[in-house]
């Protein structure tokens, strides 16, 4: 009696591989819509780990990466040396950090702004303004840079000469480049960064804001005690990520923007890992700065998740 009953047991209980097949099997348009980006991080994010081997290798592109000399933590301990380590060190954080005081917020307020707009061919319109610039080329962002506060043909210089003051030095004077970087990214990214804030948005009740209507809210009360806490998660997800890219700098916007004259704030791990690895030929010690770069990321996101769930918010695991 207990054999038969243990059989019918087994026998109802599906298989783990089987129930895996047939949730596959159900959800396959949702797997299929899913395979483009899948096969995008498997491609440029995971295959290419392999080179992370190179870090501890002197790269010979006669041997191949099997082939070269294993020479442990030396490229390390050169890049950590390097006279101008703490130099491209407090370059890439500054920039990150203005951008974080500076560029982040704007996303936020920029969606609140458009969330507020009734019409819906005005609001439509303004969307497509703000996200215009995302998909222009640094190039031309910086030719545009170049036009506008050039010391010789820029147009604010040319008001500033026009009034009897002399010509600034924007382009050229260190004290202005990572704020021009930031200015950048705010006109280029900002509209941009909107899209999924708005999205979180969409999602609120319209109940909410009609009991808050009906109780006097004012619209400001409304966003300070509704929009704002139901965009709150996808705030701090948003920053959880944005901090694992605090050693990232966008590296053609920073090499478009360089200058003998601003190199001393211009020099970021980026460009050096562009100068020594491409230009010197040094493969290793480029890709022993992207591996510095992608464990500071690591430990910093750990962190800030750490203390987020700490507070008592959702983190990103």
């Amino acid at each position: 009696m207990m054999q038969s009953t243990a059989k019918l047991t087994t026998k109802g209980i599906a298989k783990p591989h089987s129930r895996s097949w047939t949730n596959l099997a159900r959800h396959k348009y949702v797997y299929l819509l899913a395979l483009p980006g899948a096969l995008y991080f498997i491609v440029f994010k995971f295959a290419p780990m392999w080179g992370l081997v190179l870090a501890f290798t002197e790269y010979n592109p006669y041997a191949g990466i099997s082939g070269s000399e294993w020479v442990g933590m030396k490229h390390f301990v050169e890049l950590f040396t390097d006279p101008n380590f703490y130099i491209m060190l407090r370059n890439t954080f500054a920039i990150n950090i203005f951008g974080l005081i500076f560029m982040f917020p704007v996303p936020i307020v920029l969606s609140l702004m458009l969330n507020e707009v009734r019409h819906e061919a005005f609001k439509r319109f303004n969307q497509s303004i703000v996200y215009l610039p995302h998909f222009l080329s640094w190039v031309v962002v910086v030719s545009l840079t170049f036009f506008i506060l050039s010391s010789d043909v820029g147009i604010v210089n040319k008001v500033i000469t026009g009034w009897g003051h002399e010509s600034v030095a924007f382009l050229s004077n260190p004290n202005y480049f990572w704020a021009l970087i930031t200015a950048q990214n705010m006109w280029k990214e900002a509209g941009w960064g909107t899209i999924i804030f708005l999205a979180a948005m969409a999602g609120v009740d319209p109940q909410r804001y009609e009991a808050a209507v009906v109780d006097g809210a004012s619209r400001w009360r409304q966003i300070w005690h509704i929009t704002l806490p139901a965009i709150r998660p996808t705030i701090i997800i948003l920053l959880i990520l944005r901090l694992g890219h605090m050693a990232d700098v966008g590296f053609e916007q920073v090499l478009l923007m360089m200058n003998p004259l601003v190199s001393s704030v211009g020099e970021v791990f980026d460009t050096y890992a562009y100068s020594i690895g491409v230009l010197q030929g040094k493969v290793s010690i480029g890709v022993t700065v992207g591996m510095f770069k992608g464990v500071v990321g690591l430990v910093l996101v750990m962190v800030s998740n750490y203390i987020v769930k700490k507070m008592g918010h959702e983190g990103i695991y």
